[in-house]
Parts: C-alpha cells; structure tokens; sequence
C-alpha cells in the first residue's frame, strides 16, 4: 500500500504528462507529421554551440575524478563565484558566491527553499494561472498553497485580492516571472506594489514572508521587454533560475538558486537550502553540467525562433477569432476556450491531433495554455485544424 499522500497524486497524474504521453501514443498511429502537440514546455531549439565544444573540451582537459567528483552541496565554489558575477554585471546586483547555490532544476531549486522556509500548516501564495506542480511542491512539506485569482484581462496579479490574502500565517508568495502559462511579464510597477504589500503585512503581523521567484523564463523575452530582477525591491527573497529554457537543456536539470544577504538571517537560511539539497536526496547539483553552463553563462538559446511561432500562431488565431494575451515572454500562449468548460474543447481540440492543455491545471478554468516550442512547420500545419474549431464554435 503506498502512502495516502502519494495515492492522491497517482490518482491525479499530471495532465499535462498525460497529454504528453497521449501525443507519443498518437505519433505512432497518425504520423508525428500529423500530430500537433503543443502540451509540454520541452525546447525544441537546440543548445547554443558553445555547450558542445564547452563539454568536449571539459571531458578532454579536466581531471575526470575531479570533475565528476563531489563536491561541497552548495555547488563549486567558481562556479558559484561566476554566476554572482554575471548577474551582478547585468543587474547591478552585489552577490557574491555564499548568495549561490547550484541546484537541480528550478524545481530542485524551489523545493529546497520550501524546505527551509515553511513549517506545516504555513500558508504559500500564488498569482494564479500557475504552475501545475507548486502545489504538489508546498504540499511536500505539509504548507497549504492558497491561490489569489487572476485578472483574466490582463493576467497581471489582482493586488488587491492579493492583499485581502495575506495573513498571519502566510509565510511565502511564489511568483513565475515571466509567467507558465499565460507569457505575461509582471512588471516593475506590479512587483513594486507587491514589495510594498509584503513589508506592510511583515511590519503588521511580526513576520517575515519571503517572495520566492521562479524564474527558468527570464532570458526569453520578445521585443525588448524587461523582467524585473526582484531581489533590487525586496530583501526577504529567494530566487530560482534554471538552464533548461535558455540553454535548451532540460533534461540535464541544471540551475541555482539566489538567497542575498539582505534577506532575513541569511547565513542560516544559505545554510538551510544547502542542506536540503542534501537531505531531499539530490546532495549536489550535476558536477559537469555546473562546469559547463558557468562557461556559457552569456549565451542563450535563439529567441527568434520562438517570436516566429509566437506570431504565426497569434495571428491566426487571433484571426480565427479566438481570444489570448499576446505573450511578452517564455513560450506560452494562454487561450480563451471558446466554451466554459475547456476540456471539452481541448477534447474537441485532440479530434483534429492538435493537444493542448486545459487551464485548470494551472488554477484558471476556461483557458488552455499552448505550448509553441515546436517547430514551425507544426505551427503551421496545425493552423486548418485551429479554423476549423474556430468554425465548429461559430466564432
């Protein structure tokens, strides 16, 4: 018998893995030239240059012992050491490497911070649509994830609902900047309304509450738009960065995680992720990949070719009648279901192989999210299908 907490997530598996294991199985049977899966966030640009010749080089000059050997759980300390240095040249920041901490993923990341923030029974904010997993992530540590609903005009935060949200046992707010799934930048103006709500409620309760930003997004963003960096406004943060999305290396699980000094005890709580990065298991970010990536830390993946299926499929669409936010970042399109309940459309949707998934999964029924890092050619070729839903809709 496994365990209840486990029996619930088995009973309610991801939807989007679903829909993901759904697109291989209908690849098979229809051709992959005839499926248009548009379900998971997997890039499908390849990494920049330099991580190949970074690795080759790396397997071919370094002491194989060393560099895949341990080393201490908050990562190598040059590495560590670059990675400060980068986001201070970029974001006028003063980090040094004891602010650094490598990590597996943004998801490792995150888990470790929730580890060393919350206690159960603590309360966990999030701006819905959201996510999927933050929940399952709060809940690993027996906190309560409370949503505050969205502005579905916007998608930016509704800060006044946010504020009502906040009590005495909030201990942190999760923010996805730029946002999975709606593509929406939350900016400075929002982040600064948000820090001032934060240290009213900290100063009124007696607490402290940490924003942890997750932010595997950052570096792609179109037409020159700015993602605020959030530790310039508010001193109890904790920040969550991955290489998966602009290196194109998801499946290496590499990242790091940002704690300033100016945030709350910082010595115990630097102490604390490290670890936890111990003790949940993952003891140390991959060895070779902390290498490789604090070689290639001003490269990214081309965003180009995500602006050009963005605007293929936004025009269309929106052509087609279908409602959505132009996205400002990731690779994300948030779409107004044409009937209330979106599942019978993303079920209308898999009748013409095209595999999106239903808002609910992130908190915000009567939306799907589709997911553009594809090719071009899927893009385009799924565009009969999307005018034809259009159609069946009256739209």
């Amino acid at each position: 018998m496994i365990s209840k907490k486990m029996d619930g997530l088995v009973n309610n598996n991801s939807v989007i893995r679903q829909m993901f294991e759904e697109g291989k199985r209908m690849a098979e049977e229809f051709g992959s030239e005839n499926v248009y899966d548009f379900s998971l966030g997997n890039p499908n640009v390849p990494a920049p240059a330099k991580v190949k010749e970074t690795i080759e080089r790396l397997l071919k000059e370094e002491d194989p012992v060393a560099l895949h050997g341990y080393m201490a759980n908050a990562g190598f300390p040059d590495v560590r050491a670059k990675v400060a240095d980068s986001l201070n040249k970029r974001f006028g920041t003063a980090f040094t490497a004891d602010n650094i901490m490598m990590t597996v993923g943004a998801a490792g990341g995150l888990n470790c911070a929730l580890k060393a923030l919350i206690n159960p029974g603590d309360e966990v904010l999030s701006f819905a649509p959201y996510f999927v997993e933050y929940r399952n992530y709060v809940a690993n540590y027996d906190g309560v994830l409370k949503e505050v609903a969205p502005d579905t005009e916007t998608f930016q935060p509704d800060l006044k609902a946010f504020e009502e949200a906040v009590t005495s046992k909030t201990r942190a707010l999760i923010i996805n900047n730029p946002n999975n799934p709606s593509g929406v930048i939350y900016t400075e103006e929002t982040i600064r309304a948000i820090a001032d709500i934060l240290n009213r409620k900290q100063a009124e309760y007696g607490s402290e509450i940490f924003i942890i930003s997750d932010e595997p997004y950052r570096e792609l963003v179109y037409t020159g738009a700015e993602v605020p960096y959030i530790t310039k406004y508010y001193d109890n943060t904790i920040v969550g960065y991955s290489f998966s999305k602009t290196l194109s290396l998801p499946g290496e699980r590499i990242g790091y995680l940002v704690i300033p000094s100016e945030a709350a005890d910082h010595e115990r709580l630097f102490q604390a992720v490290t670890i936890a990065n111990r003790v949940l298991g993952f003891v140390n970010a991959p060895s070779l990949m902390q290498k490789v990536v604090a070689e290639c830390l001003e490269e990214k993946a081309d965003i180009g070719f995500y602006a050009k299926n963005r605007d293929v499929l936004y025009d269309a669409l929106k052509d087609y009648g279908f409602s959505c936010i132009r996205p400002e970042g990731a690779f994300y399109m948030f779409i107004k279901s044409p009937v209330a309940d979106e599942k019978e459309f993303v079920t209308e949707a898999k009748k013409e192989h095209i595999l999106l998934v239903p808002g609910s999964s992130f908190a915000c029924a009567g939306f799907v999210r589709l997911s553009y890092c594809v090719s071009y050619e899927t893009c385009v070729n799924s565009l009969p299908g999307f005018k034809r839903l259009a159609e069946k809709y009256g739209l």
